[in-house]
């Protein structure tokens, strides 16, 4: 259960939050000399994404992900302001409820975030976080801890997700390794993702050429392996999370795509009939 309910809102956030163990990678800073952003961004004010959670043969819950259309800035600095809301479905309810909002002030420019709120109700079990980063002093101020160095390239659990979406895998090579320096819960959280190739995915709305991602995970907590997660994301400009598939220990957990609006780019979608894209 503990999987599921980060599934509706996290998974959405590529679900890479889901294990419960620092992964540290032994690895060299040229490492990810490989890892950029590309020069344009793969989303726009007004996108908006869909996705429905399911646990196991049950429909658990719901996740919707906009970047809301504004005029607005912080310190200065205009930001794109990318509101996440999940929450489980009322036939699921009657035994865990689950109401979690994230929001997220992201650099237009770097996309670095600016400002962070998560407000969450799960079960009863209330969190409310409020983070103001300051990149240019690898610093975040929080409202309960005081201020924190970061890294130069934080992420907060939200932005992570629209920068995973805006690094450049044009040429990426399979096996080939992109990272994110997560701030979660007050402390720096680094995960990876491990790039396998492209695949066509079926989810009930279609077929969709995709990039495959693994999340490297710790073996033996809730994951069986370490690639028991997979992500497909189009293989297009908008870089858009189609599915995610988590096996785990008691289970199974899926979140695809349910529906998408404001697009930058046409998607990837796979004309069965003729073999063609539209």
């Amino acid at each position: 259960m503990k999987t599921l309910k980060k599934t509706l809102i996290g998974l959405a956030v590529l679900a890479l939050f889901s294990f419960d163990k620092k992964i540290v990678l032994e690895e060299k800073p040229e490492s990810f000399k490989h890892q950029k952003l590309s020069k344009v961004k793969p989303f726009q004010e007004g996108e908006k994404l869909s996705y429905r959670a399911h646990y196991g043969w049950l429909d658990a819950g719901t996740a919707d992900l906009t970047i809301i259309k504004q005029d607005t800035a912080i310190d200065g600095n205009p930001v794109f302001h990318a509101l996440g809301e999940g929450k489980t479905l009322s036939v699921f309810e009657w035994f865990y409820k689950v109401r979690d909002v994230y929001e997220t002030y992201m650099d237009e420019s770097t996309l670095a975030p600016r400002k962070f709120k998560r407000r969450v109700n799960e079960g009863g079990y209330i969190i409310n976080r409020d983070y103001h980063f300051v990149p240019e002093q690898a610093q975040v101020n929080t409202a309960a801890k005081g201020t924190i160095k970061t890294p130069v390239d934080v992420q907060d659990m939200l932005s992570s997700f629209y920068y995973l979406r805006a690094l450049d895998f044009s040429n990426a090579k399979q096996g080939q390794i992109f990272r994110i320096n997560a701030f979660m819960d007050y402390e720096m959280w680094p995960f990876y993702v491990k790039y396998r190739g492209i695949e066509e995915v079926n989810v009930s709305i279609g077929t969709f050429k995709c990039h495959k991602f693994v999340p490297v995970v710790q073996e033996g907590r809730i994951f069986k392996s370490e690639e028991d997660m997979s992500v497909w994301v189009t293989a297009d400009a908008n870089k858009i999370p189609i599915l995610i598939e988590s096996k785990i220990l008691v289970g199974s957990v899926k979140l695809e795509i349910s529906g998408y609006g404001n697009l930058i780019d046409p998607i990837a979608k796979i004309d069965k009939k003729n073999r063609g894209w539209f």
